[in-house]
């Protein structure tokens, strides 16, 4: 395979990678890391560092047109960005002292964990829950645009959802991926903020916890520029594309597909990291 035909075939699956992951809030680097390692043979950190960069052009792609249709709490990820930050870096220095091997089989649980929330079923209705003094004191809360006009929504357990957000810099770090599952679900499932509201600004932020952890790849020689440009063009594109799409469609069918590719990935990986082939 010559590098032109490599380089089409980088852009491509790119592309698809993010297309999904801006419609699922997950990030395209759930997709690129393995189908760079497992797929095309690239080392593990080289993957990582190309997905790195790849996850700040899907936040730049996605996150605009997000902020102008109004989805996007840009005071919420701007505050919750100082959690993911921090542990990005964190990630980024422990990633160094952890073999490829032990690399893809934590890759492959969290692969696993973002099957299994993309699967599940949310409520919209959160009318009904009172203020939390916190959100509301931090001026957190914030309106979303639906057919019928603009809708309201409290923000709950926000010290909770900070420390879910460090945990999830810590991913984005170490993984080389925008850590999106851990933010959809932190907002989503315990901060009680609309599906729209969750996937926008989570793509809203994981552009700034790539970047925290990048900088440190990029000192340990780990970024190539030949592999992150298809990489970096393809996603970009891609998550323009779907974030498009998701303002003005339902994406069940779409979050089936995605999580059947990544169980797919998920126990490739694994499996590779079990016998030594990463």
């Amino acid at each position: 395979m010559n590098i032109l035909v490599f380089s089409l075939l980088v852009s491509l699956g790119s592309l698809s990678a993010g297309f999904l992951g801006a419609l699922t809030g997950l990030g395209g680097g759930v997709v690129i890391v393995p189908l760079l390692t497992v797929i095309f043979g690239v080392d593990i950190h080289y993957a990582i560092g190309a997905s790195l960069v790849s996850v700040i052009a899907t936040s730049s792609g996605a996150a605009s047109a997000y902020v102008k249709e109004g989805y996007t709490n840009m005071r919420l990820g701007m505050f919750l960005e100082v959690a993911t930050t921090f542990g990005a870096i964190g990630g980024a220095i422990v990633a160094e002292k952890i073999s490829p091997g032990g690399i893809a089989i934590v890759f492959g649980i969290v692969l696993l964990f973002s099957a299994y929330l993309s699967r599940q079923p949310r409520t919209e209705d959160h009318n009904s829950l009172a203020p939390d003094p916190l959100a509301t004191r931090l001026k957190l809360n914030g309106t979303y645009p639906t057919p019928t006009g603009e809708q309201s929504y409290n923000v709950r357990s926000v010290p909770f959802g900070f420390g879910l957000m460090f945990l999830a810099g810590v991913l984005s770090g170490l993984l080389g991926i925008g850590s999106g599952a851990l933010k959809v679900l932190a907002m989503d499932q315990m901060m009680h903020i609309p599906f729209k509201v969750s996937t926008t600004t989570s793509n809203f932020m994981i552009g700034v916890t790539a970047a925290a952890s990048a900088g440190i790849y990029l000192t340990r020689g780990y970024i190539d520029p030949a592999l992150a440009m298809p990489v970096m063009l393809g996603v970009l594109f891609g998550a323009v594309l779907g974030a498009r799409v998701l303002v003005r469609s339902r994406v069940k069918l779409l979050r089936n597909i995605f999580s059947g590719v990544i169980l797919v990935l998920a126990l490739e990986m694994i499996y590779k990291g079990l016998t030594g082939r990463i």
